[in-house]
């Protein structure tokens, strides 16, 4: 009821208006260029917030970090290029459906889905941050570390049609994970003496090279190709029947992402894969995920968005940062004086619904915004492969060399694409080798620090209420994904005596 008495004339003022506007523009910018991202993007700002009222300063930084995370799957759709690892799961079938000949109808998917998602994260950050938080704070690391398997248990399954390759791609990513400092003995593994390689693999090289150096070996082999010819199918866009289409996918995705983002040091990232994974597992055509399938760009992009929601639920209530990028906007705040938290609510609750409020109008306005400035983008595919390549390759290593600064990452990310080229030919799985890549650390971490608390007894997993309750979904996943390979061993037979019948 205080969310709905509050003077909305101390949000729609022309300073508070014109920062969100701003902040859109900027975060679209920002998220396009791959390696940027909205934490570069919010932190690139933040000098300007001294000069801005409190809540002018949180809401510009909100629309930052809310656009950007749409931003980041425009050039993944159009080019195929992922800023980030959230982006990536985006560019699976949105690059696919862009392919077609479809790059319009793709973003057009990757903005509703972006919009519904933010908007059910601005409800639910609204409606239910005390509760959320209440669980989420009794999230430690054990239930970190199941949450982990969990996923890797459901991407070895889903991954690709040979379970073994994507355990062995698993197995890959987890082993990246490993290079640089351990956190806790800080003793280097796997660096060879390189120093660049002491803080670990930088995620945004291995993921560029993944996806964007291996797809320009990929259309190397016809450069007269032209993936668009028609102007008209450049029109961000999709129908009414195209949404309702979604529409399950989307919603299970915005949840799944508005979850997963107030789990702090999870994020957008696993927010998405777990989100496209979902969409996957609960399709009727499974086989089309990879191909241009549009619940596999609406799931992830409508749950990289609603993590925006989620992350800011600690941030508000417990003044603990749910991401890097609330990291950064939690520096706002202490520049203006203010300590996020119980407090906040209590003594400056205007603060606290302008900002609820001000995030709402912010991701409704992105999709205005969004509509009529992405499909610009969408223009780069009318080029023919011969000028498509140079282009994807230049952005890709001068946005990896301009994330960090750092020529070792160039060639991390160049190898990484030769490696991940073969890794596709060979039918290997590598949206499963990057969520274990990400998850690998979380999960190393969370099972060594729960392994010191419980004076190394495995026990402590079975002493705690959700502990039990992930390890049964594991289960669940586990016997399903046999029981589903054994039906369908099943079914083999009886289709090819069919067919002999049938030719006979």
């Amino acid at each position: 009821m205080d969310l709905l008495l509050f003077d909305f004339s101390q949000l729609l003022t022309w300073q508070n208006l014109l920062v969100v506007i701003i902040g859109i523009l900027y975060g679209l910018f920002i998220g396009t260029l791959p390696g940027m991202g909205a934490t570069i993007g919010i932190a690139l700002l933040l000098p300007l917030t001294y000069e801005l009222s409190p809540l002018a300063a949180i809401l510009m930084l909100v629309a930052v970090y809310q656009s950007a995370e749409y931003g980041c799957s425009i050039s993944a759709v159009v080019m195929g290029v992922p800023g980030t690892p959230a982006a990536a799961a985006t560019m699976i079938d949105g690059n696919a459906l862009a392919k077609k000949g479809y790059p319009g109808k793709a973003l057009g998917y990757s903005l509703t889905g972006s919009v519904i998602g933010g908007i059910i994260g601005v409800i639910i950050l609204m409606t239910l941050a005390i509760p959320l938080s209440s669980i989420a704070i009794d999230f430690a690391d054990p239930e970190i570390f199941l949450i982990g398997i969990l996923a890797l248990v459901s991407v070895a399954s889903l991954g690709t049609h040979d379970v073994p390759k994507s355990i062995i791609s698993i197995l890959l990513g987890l082993l990246l994970g490993l290079v640089g400092l351990d956190v806790l003995t800080g003793t280097s593994r796997f660096t060879f003496g390189v120093l660049s390689l002491m803080d670990g693999i930088n995620y945004i090289a291995l993921v560029v090279g993944v996806f964007a150096i291996t797809e320009v070996l990929l259309m190397m082999g016809d450069l007269n190709k032209k993936y668009v010819t028609d102007s008209k199918n450049l029109k961000t866009h999709i129908t009414w029947k195209e949404f309702k289409g979604v529409s399950k996918s989307m919603t299970r995705g915005s949840f799944i992402g508005a979850f997963t983002g107030v789990l702090p040091g999870l994020g957008a990232g696993p927010a998405a894969w777990f989100a496209y994974m979902d969409a996957k597992r609960n399709s009727k055509k499974p086989e089309n995920f990879g191909k241009g399938e549009p619940d596999g760009i609406a799931s992830p992009e409508a749950a990289n968005n609603s993590a925006v929601g989620g992350a800011l639920v600690p941030l508000l209530t417990l003044g603990i940062p749910g991401s890097p990028a609330t990291a950064v906007i939690l520096g706002a705040f202490l520049i203006q004086g203010i300590t996020p938290g119980p407090s906040v609510f209590k003594n400056d609750f205007g603060l606290i619904a302008g900002i609820f409020w001000g995030f709402l109008l912010a991701t409704i306005l992105m999709y205005y915004i969004g509509k009529y400035t992405t499909s610009l983008w969408a223009r780069m595919l009318t080029f023919p492969n011969f000028a498509l390549t140079p282009i994807i390759l230049l952005v890709s290593l001068v946005g990896v060399y301009a994330a960090r600064n750092n020529i070792m990452d160039v060639w991390v990310a160049v190898i990484a694409g030769i490696f991940a080229f073969f890794m596709k030919k060979l039918d290997y799985s590598l949206p499963a080798f990057i969520l274990a890549f990400i998850l690998g650390p979380i999960i190393e971490e969370s099972l060594r620090r729960t392994l010191v608390l419980s004076d190394g007894s495995y026990t402590i997993f079975l002493d705690r209420g959700y502990c039990l309750i992930i390890l049964a979904l594991i289960a669940i996943v586990v016997f399903g994904s046999i029981f589903k390979k054994h039906k369908n061993k099943k079914a083999a037979p009886s289709d090819l005596d069919s067919t002999k019948n049938m030719s006979n």
